[in-house]
Parts: C-alpha cells; structure tokens; sequence
C-alpha cells in the first residue's frame, strides 16, 4: 500500500512538472508572435508614411521637363530636373521629354517632269525646353506632337521640295533640296514650339522604267564622250601633220633661197674624200683616171 501511494505522488509530481514545461513554452511561442506582429505593423506604417510622404514631392529625370497643372490647369511654371514639392490633389505633373528625337518617314513623291520618287527622311527634333507646357497645352503629349503636327508636315514639306525639282536634280542637287526641307521645316515647326535638329535623305529611288532610262541615257553619254575623244584625237593627228608639212615647206623654202651656186660649191668640197673618180668613155670602154688629166707640179 505504502508503495502504491509513494508511486501516485511521484506520478502526480511528473504531471505538474510536465504541465509547466508546456505553459512555458506557450508563453515563450505567444510572445514570438507578438513580437513579428509588431515589426510588420511598423513596416506597414512606415511605408504609409513614405507613400503620403512622396505624394508632396514629384522627380523630374534628366532630360525631361514637368508641366505643372493646379486642378488641371496647366501653370505658366516649369519644373526642371529634380524633386519638386507639390500639393496633392490640388497640383498634378505632367512629365515630358526634351532629348532629341528620331522621326522617319517613308513617302511617293512626284517630281517636277512627273516622274515617281520613292524617298526616305530622318528628322531629328526636340521639344523647345521654356515652352514645354504650351506644347502640352495646345497640343498633347508627345504621341499626340509626332501624329498631328510632325508627320504631317514632313510629308507636305517633303512633296513639295521633290515637286520643284526634276528627277535627275534630285540625284544632282540633293544638297540643295536638304537646305531647303530644313528651311521649311524650321518655319512650319517653329509655332508649335518644335526644333529641327538636322534632316536626312537616307533612301532615294525611283520607278523601274525611269531607272532603266537614266541607265540607257548614261550608257550613250558614255559613248558619245567616247566618239568625241576619238574625234578630237583625229582632229589633234590632223593639225599636227599639216603643222608638220608647213615646217618642212618653209624649210624648203628658206633652204632654196639660202642654197648658191657658191654654197653648194664649198659643201661638195667638204664633203670630198679627196678621191677622184674614175670614169668610162668611148666604144673601146677605155675607163680613164681623171688623176692622170691633172697636171702636177
């Protein structure tokens, strides 16, 4: 019986023990959990904080402008590069860019002997940095400046340039047509506060048959050039060779006047080996020394 009872307490005695460990533990895990609740909830106000913090401030990148808007009224100030402080709901950004721009275009064009020209043009464009918000207020955002304003005018300006030229001046005189375009483009773009930094004709080309007749025009060009060396070479061979018989003409000329009966005289006689020739004679062909009919002393 004594062992019994003794058995029970030391049981009893484990139970409490063991209950203990457990509550401990509880414990231990609730105040974990308390403690990861808090910092997320610090995270949480922390990021409410910096998100109303950042609609009282507005960045403006490098190479853009802010147009600055008071209940959707667009304000006469800019915003440069860099962090601006705004009211929220009250002022609202408008963000555009001021970095030169590409636009290309593709177009048929008629030149001034109606001929087909197929022309490509790259124009570089900037928006104007101290009229930003007029642009956006007359015309849009930058989407809206390139489809009303920009293509349609390089393509009148374009049509036009092309119109007032024939096509072979449009291979011979592209410099000028270039100075012309930018002219005209500088003009049609300048009301709508719009830069032209430089224009290009990348491609220029024309219709099959016109290519082929410009080919066979170069090919005769070629020929008559030809043709007309040969003909100048003949008319050069020509002169030369009456040039040549007049020099010898006058030679003679001069020597008949120059040549005596005494000239030619003492040329024989500088020309004479001092021999005497022999000559033949009579029907008996004696051949006689003229030595022997000269005397000596």
């Amino acid at each position: 019986m004594t062992n019994l009872i003794a058995n029970q307490l030391k049981t009893n005695e484990q139970s409490d023990g063991s209950q203990s460990l457990n509550k401990n533990s509880s414990n231990s895990s609730s105040s974990s959990n308390n403690s990861d609740v808090a910092i997320a909830l610090k995270v949480f106000l922390i990021l409410i904080i910096l998100a109303l913090a950042s609609c009282f401030f507005v960045v403006v990148k490098a190479g853009e402008r802010g147009v600055l808007m008071q209940f959707g009224a667009v304000q006469q100030q800019i915003l440069n590069e860099g962090i601006h402080p705004i009211v929220p709901l009250v002022n609202t950004v408008k963000k555009m860019s001021v970095r030169v721009q590409n636009q290309t275009i593709s177009e048929e064009a008629a030149s001034g002997d109606l001929q087909t020209v197929y022309v490509d043009v790259d124009l570089n464009w900037h928006l104007i940095p101290e009229t930003i918000n007029l642009v956006y207020q007359e015309i849009g955002n930058q989407r809206a400046v390139i489809d009303r304003i920009i293509t349609p005018a390089m393509t009148e300006v374009l049509k036009n340039a092309i119109a007032s030229h024939t096509a072979e001046e449009v291979i011979t005189k592209r410099g000028e047509i270039i100075a012309a375009l930018t002219q005209n483009l500088i003009d049609r773009l300048e009301p709508y506060h719009i830069a032209v930094n430089d224009i290009a004709l990348t491609q220029v080309h024309f219709s099959p048959e016109f290519s082929k007749a410009v080919e066979a025009k170069q090919v005769a060009a070629q020929r008559a050039k030809k043709a007309d060396y040969i003909t100048q070479k003949a008319i050069k061979k020509a002169e030369a060779m009456v040039y040549l018989a007049k020099g010898k003409a006058e030679a003679q000329r001069i020597l008949s006047e120059t040549l005596t009966p005494q000239v030619m005289q003492q040329q024989a006689i500088a020309k004479w080996n001092g021999k005497l020739p022999k000559v033949m004679g009579g029907s008996k062909n004696q051949v006689f020394d003229l030595k022997q009919l000269i005397p000596t002393f």
